[in-house]
């Protein structure tokens, strides 16, 4: 038997994604976001209320970062979620994250998140709070890359947010093969 819920945002794995971008002044901010993913081959879409200080540093830079954040930054990332940029201009300090200029647009990279999408402001719809930004380029460690040079998911373990019970999740072990395992069906 199934129990009803009624409308809720549960779904899982819901990324949890640390935007970054740089204030007025050059000072590096991030804010962590799990509602959003891929819109498009060369999108990311997200849902932000324009009141966050991160919203206004990407209309007027029209840039910003997306890293992935991980197992070995739960604490880090989930400061950045809890305390504005608008009240603590020094937030990422605060939580011991460094950054390094994005060399494609006018945005930091965080140095302990290995993974980031750099990205330049697509559009913003105040009304929905929709996001949209261009993927420019993605970077990642070479310590997250496999014997191929691809990204492992296994080695970045990245996190994702449990919405029912307000946990951070490590995802888990490969389970399939994508355009391959369902072939065995036709």
């Amino acid at each position: 038997m199934r129990k009803n819920f009624g409308a809720k945002p549960f779904l899982y794995p819901q990324p949890v994604l640390i935007i970054a971008t740089y204030g007025e002044d050059g000072t590096p901010d991030a804010m962590n976001a799990a509602w959003g993913g891929i819109a498009d081959t060369k999108q990311i879409a997200l849902y932000l209320s324009a009141s966050h200080k991160t919203v206004k540093n990407i209309l007027a830079r029209k840039a910003f970062t997306v890293s992935m954040a991980d197992a070995a930054h739960v604490v880090e990332a989930d400061y950045v979620g809890i305390v504005s940029g608008n009240n603590v201009p020094d937030k990422l300090a605060r939580a011991g994250l460094h950054t390094t200029k994005s060399e494609f647009v006018d945005a930091p990279l965080i140095d302990e998140l290995p993974m980031a999408l750099e990205c330049k402001l697509v559009r913003f719809d105040e009304e929905s709070e929709l996001l949209i930004g261009e993927i420019v380029n993605v970077c990642a460690e070479e310590s997250i890359l496999n014997d191929e040079g691809k990204i492992d998911p296994s080695k970045l373990c990245p996190i994702s947010f449990d919405p029912v019970n307000y946990a951070y999740l490590k995802l888990g072990e490969k389970v399939g093969n994508a355009f391959k395992d369902g072939a065995r069906l036709k």
